[in-house]
C-alpha cells in the first residue's frame, strides 16, 4: 500500500512524458510556419481570406459540405489529385496556416476544393452548380441548394441570396496555385 503513489506517478508520467513530447515535437516543427514568399522578393503566400469569404465558409460549415468534400491535393504517389487536374502541387502544412478551422473533410465524395478558385469558371457556373448540380452536370449524390436562391415571380430567373453570394466568394478563395517553400509548382 505505501507504494501505491509511487506507482500511480509512475503512471501517470509514463503516459503524460511521451505525449507531451509528441506535443512539443509538432509545436517545434509546425509552430513557427507563417506565410512566406512564392519567389524571392514576391507576394506573401497563402493569401489571406477577404471578408465575404470568411462569412462563406460559415455557410459552407453550416450545409455540411465538409462531409463530402476535402480540401487537400493528395502527393501523386498517394492519388491521383493532380492527374485529375484538382491542383497542380500537394497540399502542404503552410497552406493551412491562415485558417482558424483546417477543413481537410472526412471523406471524398465529391471533388477535391483546395484549388477550386483556380478551377472555377465563373460566379454564374457556380451558382448553376449549386442551384441545380444534376443539370450542370454533376453527380446525382450531390445534393442542390435551391434554398438559397430567390426565384423570380414569373420563375425563370434565381437571385441568390446572401448566403450564396458568400458562399460562392469562400470557393473563389480557394486557391493553391502558388509555389511554396515545400512543395513547388508541377507545370
Amino acid at each position: 500500500m505505501k507504494n501505491l503513489n509511487f506507482l500511480f506517478a509512475g503512471l501517470f508520467f509514463t503516459i503524460a512524458l511521451p505525449f507531451g513530447g509528441l506535443l512539443l515535437s509538432s509545436q517545434i516543427q509546425l509552430g513557427s510556419l507563417s506565410r512566406a514568399p512564392a519567389e524571392e522578393g514576391g507576394p506573401l503566400f497563402p493569401a489571406r481570406e477577404p471578408g465575404l469569404a470568411i462569412q462563406g465558409r460559415a455557410v459552407y460549415l453550416e450545409l455540411g459540405c465538409v462531409a463530402c468534400h476535402t480540401q487537400q491535393v493528395r502527393p501523386a504517389g498517394q492519388g491521383s489529385d493532380i492527374a485529375r487536374g484538382w491542383g497542380s502541387r500537394p497540399s502542404v502544412a503552410r497552406d493551412y496556416v491562415l485558417q482558424p478551422q483546417v477543413l481537410l473533410g472526412d471523406r471524398r465524395l465529391g471533388p477535391d476544393l483546395a484549388n477550386f478558385g483556380a478551377r472555377a469558371k465563373s460566379d454564374d457556373d457556380i451558382h448553376a452548380m449549386l442551384r441545380d448540380p444534376h443539370s450542370a452536370g454533376y453527380s446525382l449524390q450531390k445534393p442542390d441548394f435551391a434554398y438559397l436562391y430567390v426565384l423570380s415571380a414569373d420563375g425563370k430567373k434565381a437571385t441568390p441570396t446572401e448566403r450564396a453570394v458568400a458562399l460562392v466568394a469562400y470557393l473563389k478563395s480557394l486557391r493553391q496555385d502558388y509555389a511554396s517553400p515545400e512543395a513547388k509548382l508541377k507545370q
